[in-house]
């Protein structure tokens, strides 16, 4: 049941983080050209820091669920 959360934590971390990172290349893309997104609060080097962050707690995850495979066999 645990895994199942871990899991399903870990894939919603990396979407966010993957959306995130998606959104500050297309911000620094479309600033060359002379526009922005009015609506996005944070700079393009803001998201990419938040967009690790999150990255790191996915792979904590994830070595966490192989640690505790490991540990079963």
């Amino acid at each position: 049941m645990k895994d199942k959360y871990y899991s399903l934590i870990s894939r919603l971390l990396f979407l966010i983080a993957a959306a995130m990172f998606v959104l500050a290349v297309s911000q620094w893309t479309i600033q060359w050209f002379g526009y922005t997104f009015k609506w996005l609060i944070y700079e393009p080097g803001r998201l990419f820091e938040l967009a690790a962050v999150m990255a790191i707690f996915v792979i904590t995850l994830l070595l966490r669920q192989i640690r505790d495979i490991l540990k079963s066999k």
